[in-house]
């Protein structure tokens, strides 16, 4: 069995509070129309309204963290992708290419600083919102001159439900010989806004997804003085049938564009599926999902409150089971993959989670795929 431990997030550089992020959004619609020439009177009202009625409002997000500091402001005339030069949808994809570089960077060199830890033996890069090669992992691992001692892997592209498939990475280098495999996740989720998007869907997806970044470590063995930690009992995916077009995340000319259908909630636990899944993998742990729902928490990825509400209603869970999900939804946002491990984080230093408690993960994405973990924490 493996262990994770070691969780260690890294804080975007700005905060703002979900009113005061609605309000940008708004002024940034405008202005796109005044771009494009399409503006009409009281413009701001208009989508300040229209993110109120289909946005994700203040009652489930407080605050979300952005890495840009163009969204800490209202002067276009000085921004750097939304800038009042800028065409309507912002920058293109190199300026979005620099600044995600330059804030990969920073993350890694936070978490790994000069002289601090030693090496791991595998280093596993996870995001959906930036490619470089040589990656900020690569460059890392050569600043410190670890390059005959640390492998690196790219696990890029697939979205939220990327912390499973990760870890199932980690295992596999793990059995490959490994003493410890880091995972380290780099998601900047709002460097891909395009205020010339007007369609409700994309004023869910601009006012949920948020940025954030988070590392920790995977070992077959649990460390010496290393507490708390999760062991890890089972994993699972599954494809839902027929759900291909229901979420998307597209190369554009300005960035990567999310679709998103208002059924997703409803396709992820139609039917038995999501029971069904849950019964296979704890299965593969030897356990019985019927015998053990009541006494588990639920790890949801928040990938809005809808989908964990959906989650909560179709398993018959209780408001504490989820209430993590929501509570990192309310402060942090959707910060695709990285969010769930952030529920990881809080488990783990949650006084009220004792050992000896299962942990039920459930992530989802573009497929529509629903990923699964069972952990066990111990104190």
């Amino acid at each position: 069995m493996s262990y994770l431990y070691a969780f260690r997030s890294v804080s975007p550089r700005y905060r703002l509070g979900q009113r005061e992020s609605l309000e940008w959004l708004a002024a940034a619609h405008a202005e796109a129309e005044w771009k494009m020439g399409t503006q009409g009177a009281d413009a701001e009202e208009r989508f300040r309204s229209l993110l109120l009625r289909f946005g994700c409002g203040p009652a489930h997000i407080a605050t979300r963290g952005h890495e840009l500091e163009d969204l800490t402001h209202r002067d276009f005339a000085r921004m750097r992708v939304f800038g009042r030069e800028r065409p309507p949808e912002g920058a293109g994809v190199t300026i979005r290419a620099e600044l995600f570089a330059a804030t990969a960077t920073r993350v890694f060199e936070s978490l790994y600083p000069e002289g601090g830890s030693a090496a791991p033996d595998s280093l596993i890069h996870v995001t959906c919102t930036g490619y470089l090669s040589p990656s900020a992992a690569q460059r890392l691992v050569a600043a410190r001159g670890w390059g005959s001692r640390t492998e690196v892997t790219h696990a890029y592209h697939m979205g939220c439900y990327a912390a499973v498939p990760a870890l199932r990475i980690a295992r596999g280098a793990l059995l490959q010989g490994a003493r410890r495999a880091d995972v380290v996740h780099t998601e900047l989720c709002t460097l891909h806004l395009n205020p010339a998007a007007h369609e409700p869907e994309q004023l869910v997806v601009q006012s949920l997804f948020a940025d954030g970044f988070i590392g920790y470590s995977a070992a077959d063995e649990r460390p010496d003085g290393e507490a708390p930690a999760f062991r890890l009992l089972a994993q699972g995916e599954r494809i839902v049938p027929d759900t291909a077009e229901a979420m998307r995340w597209v190369s554009s000319e300005w960035g990567m564009r999310m679709t998103l259908s208002r059924e997703v909630p409803a396709l992820l636990v139609a039917g038995p599926g999501l029971a069904s899944f849950l019964g296979e993998l704890f299965a593969r742990a030897g356990l019985d999902f019927e015998k053990e729902r009541s006494e588990c928490v639920f790890a949801v990825h928040p990938g809005g409150p809808r989908i964990i509400e959906a989650v909560r209603e179709r398993l018959a869970l209780r408001e504490a089971q989820v209430a993590e999900s929501r509570r990192v939804l309310r402060e942090r946002g959707n910060m695709s993959s990285a969010t769930l491990p952030h529920i990881w984080e809080r488990l783990l230093a949650d006084p009220d989670v004792p050992g000896g408690r299962r942990v039920a993960s459930l992530a989802f994405g573009p497929g529509l795929t629903v990923c699964g973990t069972l952990m066990e924490k111990e104190a």
